[in-house]
């Protein structure tokens, strides 16, 4: 490589013209300002990669002109090259030549190789508008941030960064259902219906997640026959979603279509695997069947499939506290707060069982328990008061019942429950008062339904026989399949002396009500699905399908499994036999003072009462 002397000579730079031409200009370069030329590497060629050309600005005026006074164009080395060429002169002096030229042609050839390939070739992260795109592990941080937000009911910010998902993650389908429901829990069901159908297309169909959202939705708004519709598409994307199957049986169930239901259950076993929500559903359809044995052998699937459902636990133990079976119910309210300890469902629960065990004790202690674990839950309060009232003082009651009020005062049956007190204290006017509240809040829901029937029985103690008929009325045109409050209506026409009218009270009550007829054949499709070695079972037993005792064994066989009967022994072994000591759990695992349990009525910064309105 030839380097120049540093010497005061004079050279001829490079022109754009012919290596015949002479020199159009000369540049002396002195002592320490050496400018060294570096030959260009061997992969490329002074024709492919040439220096960059100065223009006449850079140079300076009237500097290194010819005797024409033109001034001719430069060209500067690439600093890339002087940079490349500095770090080979290194390598060359710390590795050898012979290592260098081995490297530089492994460099060429990886190089060749990888124009052929496509995989070498960089990714495209670049958006519509020209910036880059970020990477995914930011979907799921903005994810979890809208999340957090929607809890905090900030939705416009947690609508900001969704959308943002939405055009930076198009084809990810978590955005548009994250986005629908926030819409949703602002009543804003259109804009949800519009992401919803984007997302569908924006997935081509294939997101079950969006369908079985969009499906809820139209469930909610009162669009039945198209939520069906929708179910059925996001059983169609993915025949293993177990949510779309269960969501799809329980519209049916409040349709009243039963069989339907457990179809659509039974194929969400088929082609899920058990599941729990299945299971449950399954089990309390059998227990308004009055199956109690298939209800106990399905509600153990459920828990064997999930230990940590309370909601599981809960139901069964509501189905054995209606068989009576009271060794087997605490156990199983046990399993519930062990599985959930600050579910407050489980404690209030119990807390009544024993109460009406005649416990008042343990079951105060248990409402108290439930409370400290959520103290803004008003209902465990409401319940309270109302056990104070019974076993304790009218004052105490009424200050619970006001802390209640004021946790929530939209809350109706805080209201209904206030002013039965009252009435039973003798105050009429507070008890209307009270009445009043509750329908102000909603006229057209259950609680008000009750709330207008037990108006009507105070109206009818106080003697205002035309009130008690417009409120028994009333209470009818919200809920008309209320036996107690049909029932109520004729024994007061018939204490007036209305014989006929209260007959004719009763019979409109047995033509208007509805029943719903649940049919057992389908227990031996769901058998096959549940419980394989029940088809080794069958083999053994001829069925004859035309006659009525074969319908009836049919039944029996899955009643009775004969040799897995789900009896109180055998559920016990499977709980187990272990004592649960109440009071060490919520020392140990709750970190609970057991001195620290009462309830305090001090109200601190009470909230305004919304202003009663007559109705």
């Amino acid at each position: 490589m030839q380097i120049f002397s540093p010497t005061k000579t004079r050279i001829p730079l490079f022109t754009s013209g012919t290596s015949n031409s002479k020199p159009l200009h000369r540049y002396p370069f002195h002592g320490h300002s050496l400018l060294r030329f570096t030959p260009l590497s061997s992969s490329t060629t002074a024709s492919s990669r040439s220096p960059p050309i100065i223009s006449k600005e850079e140079q300076g005026e009237g500097e290194g002109e010819d005797d024409d006074g033109v001034v001719p164009e430069i060209r500067r080395p690439d600093k890339d090259e002087i940079l490349e060429s500095k770090s080979v002169d290194d390598d060359r002096e710390k590795y050898g030549e012979e290592v260098i030229k081995g490297g530089e042609r492994m460099d060429g050839s990886l190089n060749f190789f990888a124009k052929k390939i496509s995989m070498f070739e960089p990714l495209d992260r670049s958006l519509d508008d020209g910036k880059e795109k970020p990477l995914d592990v930011n979907l799921e941080l903005w994810l979890y941030k809208a999340k957090v937000l929607g809890r905090k009911f900030r939705f416009a910010e947690a609508d900001r960064i969704l959308r943002q998902c939405v055009m930076n993650w198009p084809e990810d389908g978590r955005p548009y259902v994250a986005l629908g429901k926030i819409l949703s829990k602002q009543s804003k069901f259109n804009e949800a219906r519009i992401v919803y159908e984007t997302g569908c297309q924006a997935t081509q169909g294939d997101n079950p997640y969006i369908w079985q959202c969009w499906a809820v939705l139209e469930n909610r708004i009162g669009n039945v026959r198209r939520s069906r519709e929708l179910f059925d598409a996001a059983t169609a994307a993915d025949k293993k979603h177990a949510a779309a199957w269960h969501g799809w049986a329980v519209l049916e169930i409040k349709q009243g279509n039963i069989t339907k239901a457990r179809n659509l259950l039974g194929k969400g076993l088929k082609h899920c695997g058990a599941n729990e929500y299945i299971y449950q559903t399954l089990a309390m359809l059998e227990v308004k069947a009055n199956r109690i044995d298939q209800a106990r052998y399905l509600f153990q699937k459920a828990t064997s499939c999930n230990p940590k459902s309370c909601a599981s636990w809960l139901a069964w133990a509501q189905l054995e506290m209606q068989q009576e079976n009271t060794h087997l119910t605490r156990k199983l309210f046990e399993k519930a707060v062990q599985a959930s300890p600050k579910n407050r469902y489980a404690w209030h629960v119990w807390a009544m069982f024993e109460t009406n065990q005649g416990d008042v004790d343990k079951g105060r202690k248990l409402l108290q328990i439930g409370h400290r674990l959520n103290p803004r839950d008003p209902v465990l309060l409401q319940s309270l008061a109302l056990l104070e009232y019974k076993y304790s003082t009218a004052n105490l009651s009424r200050l619970l019942f006001r802390k209640a009020s004021l946790l929530d005062p939209k809350h109706q049956p805080i209201w209904m429950a206030w002013g039965w007190m009252e009435w039973k204290e003798g105050n009429i006017s507070t008890a209307k008062e009270l009445y009043r509240k509750t329908l102000y809040i909603d006229s057209t829901t259950e609680t008000a339904a009750r709330c207008l029937q037990a108006w009507g029985v105070l109206e009818q103690r106080a003697g205002n026989l035309t009130s008690a008929r417009r409120l028994f009325r009333s209470s009818l045109n919200i809920n008309s399949q209320s036996y107690v409050t049909w029932m109520t209506w004729a024994s007061f026409e018939e204490e007036q002396g209305n014989e006929v009218r209260a007959e004719e009270i009763r019979n409109l009550y047995f033509q208007q009500r509805t029943e719903v007829v649940d049919d057992a054949s389908w227990v031996m499709g769901i058998v096959d699905i549940i419980d394989p070695t029940m088809s080794s079972i069958k083999r053994l037993i001829n069925f004859d399908r035309n006659s009525d005792d074969s319908k009836v064994q049919k039944i029996n066989s899955f009643s009775g499994y004969d040799s897995i009967r789900p009896d109180e022994e055998n559920l016990l072994v499977v709980l187990g036999k272990s004592d649960f000591d109440l009071d060490s759990f919520i020392k140990n695992r709750l970190s609970l003072d057991l001195s620290q349990l009462d309830v305090s009525t001090e109200i601190s910064n009470p909230a305004r009462n919304t202003p009663s309105r007559r109705i």
